[in-house]
């Protein structure tokens, strides 16, 4: 489907009118704008209300459903360059750009492209509630909750769009109507991140109280979806407020408000998990799981990326895609699998160094570190700890093996929609003959992994799909994230709590893990590590990471301050990959803190200032 590249200086530009329905988006209207069709023909029912809202899930949908390149930005995984090509709308152009966008470092003058689109957003959304407001005036007793429910929705959609503009950007224009031509937006300055964030809220709000408790649609938002959203604001603002954000002009963090929200947030998350009977993905449990080497039986945790999830409990609010022949699905294998999976593409893959973070299903705490080590070393494959040795993978958090897989490790290829066996993964022999336990196979054909590791995580195990037909609902926010956002909410004001701790247990137990130790609650300091542990295992690969370290204010913890000697990514065999902010100097930090106003739209609109790193 062809959209509309909306700018903020030109946002007269609608995108055309489409439908969501069973996960799959249609375009209806291709030729004229909705705004120049007569009134007559539209906005004049229910049905012609939820079509363009359903337009509008499409359109927000493509800032969001690949928010995986995004953990390219952070330190546990690699999204090779290339991995959204120019012309490829489907991908979402949004995430194009040019060279270095998702790398470590370097990449805030890269998602120009996600700042028009998210403002294409805003407008599409705007054009619903302006309209839907209009019918309002009019409408009959028995058609205005369905209305208000469709103004709702709109104002969430809108309202997520604007949170990831100052999450990104920090101060940024208001514009809360439709825009139908140029010189309404021409000269617009851009709004203190506060009253943007208080705009934000006000549409959560109103987005909670017209709701339902329960969509019967997938993919279509409901009361706990705005509380999880609002709740997850405000621990941004309180974050802001708490570690600073010096590189955004005028902003002056201020320790009471930090802590007034984090109480608040708190309170929106205790409200999500304790008011709407949501439940982890299987209640939470860890399921069965294979031995070393197999993968006919793999844990919960895995299912849970799979479109047996969707509509599922956990997944408070997701963006559905077609599947097969609607032209709308995802392209999760695509980006995630190999060569063997349908012709995938292996565009994504994880670092070494996440391996060291999954812990041990005995002790609950971390196993003895991974050696790299050249596979021409002898013992290699058998000595203890060694990286190349599967056994050194034994006995670990079972979300490793739904997550990633090692030397050995098996999975299912796909060609033409069928099964075609089990693959091993052998790190640098691809295409190899080689024989386990007396039977022949061939090793997986994946494209420029440089860590020893590909994922696992999102890569269908079952024919029927090609690479880019997924119809799995891409989670925006999931329960488990919010129990984890929650100990973080309530652990910055009052320590470790009782029933923080008992959430994050909660999560590690999905991975077969037992309860943390005392140690890891001791105070403050110690609960925090344990939740951003659990948040870097939990959410790999959902685009969470870097968002986390930069509002939390931890490139230097992770990557040494600026001038230091930097840190190496490794890979399996124990080579030197590549070194991050070696001799970086500051003012690189600090535009990795803040992305750049794009100057393009600065150059067409002279209110708009810029960023100080980017100055």
């Amino acid at each position: 489907m062809k959209r509309s590249i909306v700018k903020i200086y030109l946002m007269g530009a609608i995108a055309s009118m489409a439908m969501l329905s069973t996960g799959c988006v249609k375009n209806l209207l291709d030729q004229v704008p909705t705004t120049e069709l007569p009134y007559d023909q539209f906005w004049k029912t229910e049905a012609d209300a939820t079509t363009a809202l359903m337009g509008a899930y499409s359109d927000v949908r493509y800032v969001f459903d690949r928010d995986y390149m995004m953990e390219g930005n952070s330190e546990f995984v690699r999204v090779r360059g290339g991995a959204v090509s120019t012309t490829d709308l489907r991908a979402g152009d949004a995430y194009n750009g040019p060279g270095g966008i998702y790398e470590v470092s370097g990449y805030g003058d890269k998602w120009d492209k996600m700042y028009r689109y998210l403002y294409a957003g805003v407008n599409r959304c705007n054009y619903v509630i302006d309209n839907v407001n209009t019918m309002l005036e009019t409408a009959s007793e028995t058609s205005k909750p369905n209305l208000e429910r469709i103004v709702g929705e709109a104002k969430l959609l809108r309202g997520m769009c604007y949170f990831k503009l100052i999450s990104m950007y920090g101060d940024v224009p208001y514009i809360g109507k439709t825009v139908n031509n140029n010189s309404e937006v021409a000269t617009l300055a851009r709004l203190p991140i506060g009253q943007v964030k208080d705009s934000i809220m006000a549409d959560y709000a109103y987005a909670f109280d017209k709701l339902p408790v329960v969509s019967p649609q997938l993919g279509r938002a409901a009361k706990p979806a705005a509380l999880a959203l609002r709740g997850k604001l405000l621990l941004y603002w309180a974050s802001w407020n708490n570690f600073g954000w010096p590189e955004l002009p005028g902003f002056v963090p201020n320790a009471a408000t930090a802590t007034a929200a984090y109480t608040a947030a708190a309170d929106d998350f205790r409200k999500v998990i304790n008011d709407y009977g949501l439940t982890l993905f299987r209640n939470g449990e860890p399921g069965e799981i294979d031995a070393l080497g197999k993968a006919n039986v793999l844990p919960n945790y895995f299912h849970l990326f799979m479109p047996a999830a969707n509509g599922d409990k956990e997944i408070i609010m997701s963006f559905a895609h077609g599947g097969t022949g609607t032209g709308q699905g995802e392209e999760l294998m695509r980006y995630f699998g190999t060569r063997t999976q349908e012709n995938s593409q292996l565009w994504i893959h994880p670092r070494y160094e996440i391996a060291d973070r999954y812990q041990s299903t005995i002790t609950g705490d971390f196993a003895t570190p991974l050696i790299p080590m050249n596979v021409t070393t002898p013992g290699a494959r058998t000595l203890p700890n060694s990286a190349l040795n599967p056994q050194s993978y034994a006995n670990r958090d079972y979300r490793m093996k739904a997550s990633i897989m090692w030397d050995f490790e098996m999975f299912i290829g796909l060609a033409s929609l069928k099964s075609t066996g089990f693959f091993p993964f052998l790190f640098k022999n691809n295409s190899a003959k080689i024989t386990i336990d007396g039977v022949e196979y061939t090793t997986a054909f994946p494209d420029g992994v440089n860590s020893g590791y590909i994922f696992r995580k999102f890569v269908r195990n079952y024919g029927g799909t090609g690479r880019s037909d997924g119809e799995y609902a891409w989670p925006v926010i999931r329960l488990a994230d919010v129990f984890l956002m929650y100990a973080e909410a309530t652990n910055a004001v009052n320590g470790p709590q009782a029933d923080a701790i008992a959430l994050v247990n909660k999560v590690r137990y999905r991975g077969k893990l037992p309860p943390l130790a005392p140690s890891k609650t001791a105070d403050k300091t110690a609960f925090f590590n344990a939740i951003e542990q659990e948040r870097i295992i939990e959410l790999i690969g959902e685009g969470q990471r870097g968002f986390d370290l930069r509002r939390w204010r931890a490139l230097e913890r992770v990557w040494g301050p600026p001038g230091s000697a930097g840190v190496w990514r490794l890979d399996t065999y124990g080579a030197q990959v590549t070194r991050y902010y070696q001799n970086t100097p500051q003012r690189t930090y600090q535009q990795n803190y803040i992305f750049r106003i794009p100057p393009g739209e600065r150059d067409r609109n002279p209110n708009l200032t810029q960023n100080t790193p980017w100055l």
